[in-house]
């Protein structure tokens, strides 16, 4: 090659980041020849698909030059079971076994939108009690899927103590999940009509001692989270999502309110009890931030536990106000749903779960589509890691908050 000359060539490598991936096609490095002689190279690196840093079997397909990375592509799929299509076949409460497991941190969350969308369809109210009961159970169950969050998202910046934390306070919250519903994860509690059965004698009170419980140690953790130096360095600035793009990529829920964006459906379109809850003068408000970073998408988690605590106490107190009546409406042996469409949708911990399901009167589903809040949190990273650090990356990852089989479905 004569010498002066520009010259570009392609180099085939086969190195992992990660040496128990699986490994994948050889990758090629473009190396140029730059003005002072240098040969200047961009790499394409595989994080994932099963690697410490992607809260599972997520792949990241970065490019990077030197540390900086150049783009980013989110490659989905490997936990995919094909859930939207055993939805149809099986009945309404074979569906929610199959439902509430997609994100294992919101089980409870997960359900209520497969019964909410079949009752629409038969035009069935159900009992008051089950109502509010189905709304301390939701908010209780946020606050365990939060609480993992704000122990997980530490570890991966490097501080392990917080996870420790966290998890005391989860068993508080999950002894008194799993006495009412007899699930520890999948409590498979939710039916057509109401609950599975009514709740245990006294279970007001232990959840009420649980709650106590729990905001008389918060502090412990807050105090290892708020103006710590460490977090502050690694999240404030890092990963900052504009409102324009939370509208582009559809996302919602803790992120998308850290960014400013102002939208929560249990206020703006309520469901279960949450019109009163979010009325003037009631426990519900919508937290929000504006930096849009790392940092302030944390921030929203952690006091989203504190107005979550709230609302469930507030629960309590009706709950116990309330006569003794039923929790649920008597079902045919064979339930069929109704010839029709319908849509709906909740807020669940992560953010927007929708549910569009269409029936030809039968005892299944025609058509069961799910709209997952993780897809759309994970799909913003390619728009939002590139120009950051690879050491960033881990920062603005863990902060997406997403459970991966919520992605995958």
């Amino acid at each position: 090659m004569p010498a002066g000359t520009r010259a570009r060539r392609a180099i085939r490598v086969g190195w992992q980041t990660d040496a128990m991936s699986t490994p994948a096609s050889p990758r090629e490095l473009t190396v140029g020849m730059g003005a002072g002689g240098l040969a200047t190279a961009d790499m394409v690196l595989n994080i994932g698909p099963q690697h410490p840093a992607t809260h599972g079997v997520l792949r990241l397909r970065l490019v990077v030059d030197g540390e900086r990375i150049v783009s980013a592509e989110p490659i989905i799929g490997y936990m995919h079971r094909g859930a939207e299509k055993l939805f149809e076949v099986r009945d309404y409460r074979q569906i929610i076994v199959l439902a509430n497991r997609h994100d294992w941190l919101s089980a409870f969350g997960n359900e209520l939108g497969v019964v909410l969308a079949a009752e629409s369809m038969l035009g069935m109210e159900v009992p008051e009690r089950a109502t509010w009961a189905r709304t301390l159970l939701a908010e209780l169950n946020r606050v365990l899927n939060h609480l993992m969050f704000l122990g997980s998202y530490p570890l991966e910046l490097g501080a392990i103590t917080p996870i420790f934390y966290s998890f005391r306070e989860r068993e508080e919250l999950q002894a008194v999940m799993e006495e009412a519903s007899g699930g520890r994860m999948h409590y498979m509690f939710n039916r057509v009509g109401g609950l599975k059965e009514d709740l245990p004698a006294g279970w007001l009170g232990r959840v009420a001692s649980a709650i106590a419980a729990v905001r008389r140690r918060l502090p412990d953790l807050e105090s290892m989270l708020v103006g710590n130096e460490i977090v502050h360095a690694r999240a404030r600035g890092v990963g900052v999502l504009s409102p324009e793009t939370i509208d582009a990529y559809g996302v919602s829920g803790p992120i998308a309110r850290a960014s400013g964006v102002d939208m929560d459906l249990r206020r703006d379109e309520p469901y279960l009890a949450y019109a009163s809850i979010f009325a003037p003068g009631g426990p519900g408000r919508v937290v929000t931030r504006t930096e849009g970073d790392c940092l302030a998408r944390l921030e929203v988690l952690l006091e989203q536990v504190h107005v979550s605590l709230d609302i469930a106490e507030h629960c309590l107190d009706v709950l116990g106000s309330l006569p003794q009546g039923p929790v649920n409406q008597r079902l045919p042996k064979v339930l069929r749903v109704p010839e029709g469409q319908t849509y709906v949708h909740t807020e669940n911990p992560l953010g927007f779960n929708g549910y569009y399901l269409v029936s030809r009167g039968d005892k299944t589903p025609w058509r069961l589509k799910l709209r997952s809040a993780s897809f759309n949190n994970v799909s913003v990273l390619g728009e939002v890691l590139p120009g950051n650090l690879i050491a960033d990356m881990v920062a603005i990852l863990g902060s997406m908050f997403f459970v991966v089989g919520d992605v995958d479905k």
